[in-house]
């Protein structure tokens, strides 16, 4: 074995498009580069835990699973070593298993522990690395509301697969004279509802990083992006997006609107 020594790599949370990628990406460079063993840690900090199902990963093991959704490597997002859940005898206790799993770590000669995760996953990684372990913390997020970060994995299937939904529901609006709200995901950051509405042809794009607390009244968009059709009663179908977080305010998320009802109200 190489100079790099045996790394873990684990995925927490809930999946989302791009995992595989990095775990093949981790495997090879690890393989290739630096003449490392990487093991795959199956089921989160599950696999810590229990360590009993990783297995070493090489390149080959890794083939073709670039186009594959999910995640080989299995994930959850109830597994917090520092308190995790279980029920005994009908009720629900927490466990400290933070020490077994860095005894396990420790064990398993790991030189770090890759960990692909959220706020959650990465903020267990974080603790960890307090105590002492090596873990390198890479941010999953379709959102993209990561600073210092371009683009995160992940977020251009989010905003293609909107888009996408987008462009299959102009014509059913456009035949029933509707509006559409299309809701996306995105959470405090606007970027998916942004881009996947520029890219559908919305007419109305409300994101988070607007101004909060106010309301935006559709009837008044309409007269001003349509004061013919407004005047003769006509709709126009107009695009609107929103995050799916909370009621629909516009600060609280994001949306991306279809625009025909003079009356109709975003608050």
């Amino acid at each position: 074995m190489g100079g790099l020594g045996k790394i873990g790599i684990l995925n927490g949370g809930g999946d989302c498009p791009g995992l595989n990628a990095v775990t093949r990406a981790v495997v090879r460079a690890v393989h290739y580069r630096y003449g490392g063993q990487v093991v795959g840690i199956f089921d989160g900090f599950d696999g810590l835990i229990w360590p009993e199902k990783s297995k070493d990963f090489t390149p080959r093991q890794v083939r073709g699973i670039l186009h594959e959704g999910g995640t080989i490597l299995g994930t959850t997002s109830r597994a917090n070593p520092f308190k995790y859940r279980s029920e005994e005898g009908g009720q629900v206790v927490f466990h400290d298993y933070s020490q077994r799993v860095i005894e396990n770590y420790k064990s398993a000669n790991f030189q770090a522990l890759v960990v692909v995760g959220g706020d959650g996953t990465l903020t267990i990684s974080r603790d960890f690395f307090r105590l002492g372990l090596s873990v390198v913390g890479v941010p999953k997020t379709i959102d993209n509301d990561l600073s210092a970060t371009d683009v995160t994995f992940g977020f251009d299937t989010a905003v293609t697969t909107a888009t996408d939904a987008i462009d299959k529901i102009h014509t059913t609006a456009a035949s029933h004279g509707r509006i559409m709200v299309i809701e996306v995901m995105g959470r405090d950051a606007g970027w998916i509802a942004l881009e996947a509405g520029l890219a559908g042809g919305a007419d109305v794009i409300l994101i988070p990083e607007g101004e909060t607390g106010r309301t935006f009244d559709l009837g008044i968009g309409l007269n001003r992006e349509y004061p013919m059709q407004t005047a003769m009663g006509l709709t126009t179908p107009v695009p609107v997006v929103r995050t799916a977080k909370g009621p629909p305010h516009v600060g609280a998320s994001g949306w991306l609107f279809h625009l025909d009802a003079p009356n109709l109200l975003l608050t």
